[in-house]
């Protein structure tokens, strides 16, 4: 335990001014209309209808304000929401009137996958603390999608969190109409019902030739949070106390099928067959228990590629386990990301407890952990090194609310096994000096001893131990934001199970711009400029990097936005400085109704890393999204990239594609196409060191799902994989597998 001391001992003193100093702030009035939820003892037929006679007698919320593309503006269409409770469930229903039905945008969508359509959402902070809530979207055909979001010093949405809840819609002849059914086991608040009050907006949004927004709350863009301007919801006294216990079985079975030699004859792997249980325990509304056995932690859904030529960098993957995610956001701390989960692989066991009560935030995590990848970060880059050994790992979090927006909170997270440990401790915290200006400060310090692999294969220290620093000032107003950062990550700084995927370097930045808006009517309804400034030098001084960046951004008819901006970057590599000067375009628009176009494009000198040169560099990147009916998409991303070196030759050629097509039966019934190829092509005669000229991979995958919720659902599919480098003569798969998933989960 010297270490934790140590650890300890190093990162007390820095942090006691900020956290004594975190002090509330008086908040402007807003004017927050007051609701009271109508209890009726009846529920409904989930349909999209709205035909039972008791709907007449909920709470009714009108949508009276138009937020964009105007602040406060009257909405183009009517849309009143209607809410109440039977003791058990939230029950919302959304008449969402339209001038022209035949203009609706909505299809047969997996979950989270709605966001470009016609769709209404409730928007509710159950512990009414102006910090973290629940989202609640529906399109017009029903489809779902749903998040967690923060709203400490930024409005930060999360769609990797899944609800079981209930939901239809209906398109009619004058727009459309929407039902949900939210359990409130699904949601976290106060255990003190009768004098409940929750914070919440509704939402509709009216995509047609400019993106509208319309709420019951009209927003002032003059103020940074969101939260603070919610109307109050009461009326929560009947709700009645339930087991609130999900038990969740899973089964899967795969065969797995591999070549000895490429090209050669297929190995027929074995079936394996494995059965997990996870349990999810509200021990009381505002704390919840999630256990898992033997989980099922399978990929099924294919991972977006990225390319990774010509980067020092590890690529960061998004978690989407559901034990994982469950409570997250418990566990998220302001400037750095000390608990990444997808650096636990295989766990045999998992445990988790989460929670709040009145102004305290807590997480606890364990898992053990069969497949063991570490982090090895440096200011030049990083990479991941497996240590093929059992871990256990630890993560706790507790955070206090200070005020009506301050936070302090302490982290600690630690990985071990017989010759191994990583240990981080953490404080960190925010404050607001008012609506407009906040500070965000971390100060993390870690003790790692490293084992006698990775002392061997990778050249690192026995023992090490650092610290990282980090603080963040913005000002945020209606017009304009300004902000100001410094970070300080020292040499042997490691965090394990977090994403630190740079070290020994210490950073400003300062930036800011400004915004412009205009009417909708206008061919461009908003445009803004923003500049920054960020300097880098090594832990012993050396200057690392200077950037100077700036783009300009409109936003217009069709739904365009479009960003121009240009980069100058002096970087230090190898040895040498280079100078980088980089223009690029960012942009995308909905030229009709079912379908939306986006485009990246760069040009300009780039570091060639690995011959230690500077090249000139062309990336683009379309991607093109159609809707073809309600029951088929499909998706197409493409990224093409060359380099040349300062004697004109090309020094490789990149080419990435990943195409998805889905076919929906109904809402719960899908079949999905994934296929991906990567081609590089390097020229042998421009590096300093023998390459392989042909990288080519494969991969393809086919999969059928029927969803009857986010934990009820069954998969059945096939996947491969295959390569083709100078040994071979043509794209050879070398990999196939077969695999069927089915989970339930019990709600007590």
């Amino acid at each position: 335990m010297q270490y934790i001391k140590r650890i300890i001992n190093k990162i007390i003193a820095p942090t006691f001014l900020l956290s004594v100093a975190s002090v509330p702030f008086s908040a402007n009035a807003f004017d927050k209309a007051e609701f009271s939820l109508a209890h009726i003892k009846e529920s409904i037929s989930v349909d999209g209808v709205m035909d039972e006679p008791h709907w007449q007698y909920a709470t009714k919320v009108p949508l009276k304000y138009q937020n964009e593309p105007t602040e406060k503006g009257i909405p183009l269409v009517q849309t009143d929401a209607y809410m109440y409770e039977d003791g058990t469930y939230l029950y919302v229903g959304f008449i969402a009137k339209d001038n022209d039905p035949s203009q609706i945008r909505a299809a047969l969508r997996d979950r989270d996958t709605l966001w470009q359509d016609d769709n209404v959402a409730l928007m509710i902070d159950t512990f009414n603390d102006e910090r973290t809530g629940y989202e609640f979207y529906v399109n017009p055909l029903g489809a779902q999608g749903d998040m967690r979001m923060t709203d400490i010093d930024d409005w930060v949405e999360d769609p990797s969190w899944d609800a079981i809840w209930d939901s239809a819609g209906q398109i009619t002849d004058d727009g459309y109409v929407v039902e949900m059914r939210i359990p409130f086991t699904a949601l976290r608040f106060p255990k003190d019902q009768a004098q409940l009050t929750w914070s919440f907006a509704v939402w509709r949004n009216y995509p047609r030739d400019v993106y509208y927004q319309m709420s019951n709350v009209g927003f002032d863009r003059d103020v940074k949070c969101s939260f603070c301007q919610f109307d109050k919801l009461t009326g929560f006294a009947n709700m009645t106390e339930s087991q609130n216990i999900q038990l969740t079985p899973t089964l899967t079975a795969l065969r797995h099928d591999t070549k000895d030699t490429v090209p050669g004859d297929w190995q027929n792997g074995d079936i394996d067959t494995e059965a997990g249980l996870d349990l999810r325990w509200g021990v009381t509304q505002d704390a919840v228990i999630n256990a898992t056995i033997n989980p099922d932690f399978s990929q099924v859904e294919a991972d977006s590629l990225e390319l990774d030529v010509n980067t020092t960098y590890s690529i960061y993957y998004a978690e989407k386990r559901p034990f994982f995610l469950d409570g997250a956001s418990y566990f998220n701390t302001s400037q750095l990301e000390l608990l990444y989960t997808r650096m636990i692989a295989e766990p045999d066991v998992g445990l988790k407890l989460t929670g709040k009560t009145g102004a305290h935030s807590y997480g606890f995590m364990y898992a053990d952990d069969q497949n063991t990848s570490v982090l090895l970060p440096t200011n030049q880059g990083s990479g991941f090194a497996n240590l093929a050994d059992k871990t256990q790992a630890v993560a706790g979090r507790y955070q206090f609310d200070i005020g009506q927006k301050g936070t302090i909170g302490v982290m600690s997270t630690h990985r071990e096994n017989d010759d191994y440990h990583n240990t981080v401790l953490s404080i960190d915290g925010s404050y607001w000096f008012n609506q407009s200006d906040s500070l965000q400060y971390q100060v993390a310090s870690t003790d790692t001893t490293n084992s006698e692999f990775l002392v061997d294969y990778y050249g690192v220290d026995k023992n090490q131990s650092d610290q990282a620093y980090a603080i963040e000032f913005t000002r945020t107003k209606r017009d304009y934001e300004v902000y100001a950062n410094y970070e300080n990550i020292g040499k042997e700084y490691r965090s394990d199970l977090g994403y630190q995927a740079k070290v020994d370097y210490e950073q400003v930045q300062l930036g800011g711009g400004q915004t412009w808006y205009r009417d909708a009517d206008d061919a461009i309804t908003e445009y803004s400029y923003n500049v920054e400034w960020d300097k880098t030098w090594a832990q012993n001084g050396d200057l690392l990097e200077e950037e100077y960046d700036g783009f300009f951004t409109f936003k217009g008819k069709m739904q365009s936005q479009t960003e121009i901006g240009f980069i100058h970057r002096n970087e230090f590599y190898a040895g040498e400085f280079f100078n980088q000067n980089i223009g690029y375009i960012y942009g995308g628009f909905r030229p009709i109704r079912d379908i939306s176009f986006l485009l990246y494009a760069q040009y300009g000198s780039k570091i060639d890393y690995s011959n230690a040169a500077l090249g000139t560099m062309v990336r683009i990147e379309p991607e093109m999204t159609w809707d073809i009916n309600d029951h088929w998409q499909v998706q197409l991303e493409h990224s093409y990239s060359y380099l040349d070196n300062e004697q004109n030759e090309r020094v490789y050629t990149a080419n990435l594609t990943d195409l998805r097509v889905y076919y929906k039966f109904n809402m719960r019934s899908m079949l999905k196409l994934v296929l991906q190829f990567e081609d590089v092509d390097r020229n042998n005669e421009a590096y300093r060191f023998d390459v392989s000229q042909t990288n080519r991979d494969y991969g393809s995958q086919l999969v059928y799902s029927y969803k009857i919720n986010s934990q009820t659902l069954f998969y059945l599919g096939y996947s491969d994989k295959g390569y083709q480098d100078d040994s071979l003569k043509n794209l050879e798969r070398d990999q196939r597998t077969f695999f069927t998933k089915l989970s339930y989960a019990w709600q007590l």
